[in-house]
C-alpha cells in the first residue's frame, strides 16, 4: 500500500487491516497489523510516526501513520 503512494505519503494501519480482512474482522486484527508494522520498523523498512515525529509503536498512544523507512528500497538490508 505504501508503494502505491507518493514517497512522502503515509498509510494508516486501519487501511491495511480493512484491505486484508473482512468488514466484520478488521478491527479485531489491528493488533496483528501493528505487530507487523513494529517488525518492519525494527528492520528499517518503515517508520512509525505521529504527526511529524517518529514514535515507538510499543508505547505510543493515539493514532499513528506508517511511512517508508530508510531501508525501504534496499534489497537484503543494504544501503544504496
Amino acid at each position: 500500500m505504501i508503494e502505491a503512494r507518493k514517497p512522502e505519503s503515509s498509510i494508516c494501519p486501519s487501511e491495511v487491516a480493512r484491505a486484508l480482512f473482512s468488514a466484520d474482522a478488521w478491527r479485531d486484527r489491528m493488533d496483528d497489523v501493528r505487530a507487523v508494522a513494529a517488525e518492519m520498523a525494527a528492520e528499517g523498512l518503515v517508520r512509525i510516526t505521529q504527526g511529524d515525529a517518529e514514535v515507538d509503536i510499543a508505547t505510543v498512544k493515539g493514532p499513528i501513520r506508517i511511512r517508508r523507512g530508510p531501508m525501504w528500497f534496499c534489497p537484503e538490508g543494504e544501503l544504496d
